[in-house]
């Protein structure tokens, strides 16, 4: 896994690349670098990464729209990096589409554990390669989750989810009609990786329902609030 991974490091301090391209070389991992937001966007959007470490206050542009823009087309998994540890940051750096947070000062340990977890996420699925019949694959009317293939599908489209998205509703969809709260949710998606607000979640939903909508809203209305106890995934929508 590690040998394949392709990582963008995005700041614009020289020092912070430069550690955090140390400790990730230790991994093996292949590093690339940007200082800016522009040079960011351009080489993400040529490029197939397995994560990207995002700095909020860049020149040019910075973190929140490099990663407002890239998730218009791409899911590749964002780790933002700031100084702003404020909690309306960090809700607003989820709305953008942001898997992860991590305030500085951080540990580079602490980095590279958050990165081995989104890779071990997404190699769990991704080199799946087989001619077998697929065998985890949830359907239903409006909405198919096949999990071999990492793919969701609605009304035979294919939907562009986030890792954290798609774990969202795969974690759901496993457990119809079965009500979790936010802080379950966090546990059980985020676990480790995020301790963080719970308004998290509600982000989350809130994108991963949109993006369902614009397919069939019948599929997003799967995805219901238990108002004053979290949400859950109802097979028929009301």
């Amino acid at each position: 896994m590690s040998e394949e991974a392709r990582i963008l490091v995005v700041d614009d301090e020289e020092r912070i690349r430069r550690l955090l391209k140390m400790y990730l070389e230790r991994e093996n991992f292949t590093i690339e670098e940007a200082d800016n937001g522009e040079m960011a966007l351009e080489m993400a959007l040529e490029t197939e990464y397995d994560v990207i470490l995002l700095d909020l206050m860049m020149p040019k542009l910075d973190g929140m729209q490099v990663c407002e823009e890239l998730r218009k087309t791409k899911a590749t998994p964002i780790v933002m990096l700031t100084a702003k540890g404020e909690e309306t940051n960090r809700v607003h750096g989820f709305e953008m589409g942001a898997d992860d947070y991590i305030v500085k000062p951080f540990s580079p340990r602490e980095v590279v554990l958050r990165v081995k977890a989104i890779l071990r996420r997404a190699s769990a699925t991704k080199f799946l390669h087989t001619d077998a019949k697929t065998k985890d694959v949830i359907v239903f009317p409006h909405l198919t989750i096949d999990n071999d293939a990492h793919r969701v599908t609605v009304e035979g489209q294919e939907v562009n989810l986030t890792p954290k998205e798609y774990e969202l509703l795969y974690f759901l969809a496993k457990q119809t009609d079965k009500v979790f709260s936010r802080e379950q949710l966090l546990k059980e998606v985020w676990n480790y990786e995020f301790f963080g607000d719970l308004r998290t979640v509600d982000t989350h939903v809130k994108r991963l329902r949109e993006k369902l909508n614009r397919l069939s809203p019948n599929a997003a209305q799967m995805i219901t609030t238990v108002w004053g106890v979290g949400y859950k995934f109802e097979n028929s929508p009301a």
